[in-house]
């Protein structure tokens, strides 16, 4: 059942996301929801802020205001819990009643969802390009940059040391 889940976008009135996620929450553990309504999600950035005085201040803030994210199996009964909701403006992309849902690619570039990506190899390792112009080519990891999906490799082409920007699954090490 919880393969059947897509992500979906709640419009909410200005203000009211944390009470429209806390409420629906509520609503999941009242009615034993859980296999249906799996994640209540409003997503949020670090943002650190110098002021006037040189004081560094640090809070979260929305990254979209407005929004609430919700992963569910889309039925009557869950189309009900979320559009009862006090807070609740109705779904974005509905056409007539019903919502379309985020693609993959949407969620993880809306930063609803982290995707998990295990890096086997380190600086200073050799790998080879797997994507691209450049494919099959091999190269020394010069950086990584994990949190920004970023590896830096350094290709060796027409007689030159070139650094090369790739994402991190389009290189893997070449095994000793």
């Amino acid at each position: 059942m919880a393969d059947a889940a897509k992500w979906y976008v709640v419009h909410t009135y200005s203000g009211y996301e944390n009470t429209v996620k806390a409420t629906i929450e509520k609503t999941v553990q009242s009615r034993q929801l859980q296999d249906q309504i799996l994640t209540v999600s409003i997503p949020l950035e670090t943002v650190t802020e110098i002021t006037d005085s040189g004081v560094s201040k640090t809070y979260d803030r929305k990254l979209y205001p407005g929004y609430v994210f919700v992963k569910m199996v889309y039925s009557d009964d869950t189309w009900h819990v979320i559009r009862n909701v006090r807070g609740v403006a109705g779904f974005v992309g509905a056409s007539g009643n019903d919502p379309f849902p985020l693609t993959d690619d949407e969620v993880y570039e809306m930063g609803v969802e982290k995707r998990e990506i295990i890096v086997n190899y380190a600086v200073g390792d050799t790998v080879r390009i797997l994507d691209g112009p450049l494919s099959s080519f091999t190269g020394v990891v010069e950086s990584l940059e994990v949190e920004k999906n970023s590896v830096s490799v350094i290709v060796s082409m027409f007689g030159r040391e070139t650094p090369v920007e790739f994402e991190l699954d389009q290189v893997e090490v070449i095994s000793q």
